[in-house]
């Protein structure tokens, strides 16, 4: 490992997805002195706009991996991150929003971020904007949202979904059943 680290510095800026992957593969490995040279590339990538390396490093900030926790400066880089397309991070976002981690509690920006990121595939986010439709009554876009979540796997929103569908009309369960057949994720950078 040392010898990879030894290279970095003569790295180009075009390898900085080499860096960024072998820094998160460091930074979730369990040799903790690796972590704070983790940390420092991660920033290095993040400064340069780098998505993945900004979500990356707003995970070990949140989670005090590498340096102290911090929450407010976690939920910045996820927000750089989810700005910069990178669906993750989006979903994050909704979180330190819905539950005021780094950000003031904010229900419209939750469910902002959270939709952007069950609209690009997100299938936590496709299962939790589903509930929160149907919390508030829109039982049909709720049952596109829960059946896209069941067909990724989360399987939480079967017996949601079925509920709502047995108070359906049969041409209703159609026409939402072929917007979840024809639904197709919106671009990210992942």
């Amino acid at each position: 490992m040392a010898s990879a680290i030894w290279v970095f510095p003569t790295c180009k800026i075009q390898h900085w997805h080499v860096i960024i992957t072998i820094m998160t593969i460091i930074v979730h490995a369990a040799d903790p002195p690796s972590y704070k040279e983790a940390v420092e590339w991660l920033y290095k990538a993040s400064f340069a706009g780098h998505v993945r390396a900004q979500y990356q490093l707003a995970l070990c900030l949140h989670q005090g991996r590498g340096l102290d926790q911090n929450l407010q400066e976690a939920a910045r880089w996820y927000q750089q991150a989810a700005q910069g397309g990178y669906v993750r991070a989006m979903y994050n976002t909704s979180l330190c929003y819905s539950f005021g981690e780094g950000l003031v509690q904010c229900r419209r920006s939750a469910r902002k971020w959270m939709k952007r990121a069950a609209d690009r595939g997100h299938s936590k986010a496709q299962l939790e904007y589903g509930l929160l439709l149907f919390s508030e009554g829109d039982m049909m876009k709720a049952v596109v949202y829960l059946e896209l979540a069941m067909r990724a796997g989360e399987t939480a929103a079967t017996s949601v979904k079925n509920v709502i569908l047995q108070d359906m009309s049969t041409p209703s369960r159609d026409r939402v059943m072929h917007l979840a057949d024809n639904w197709r994720a919106l671009p990210s950078s992942r």
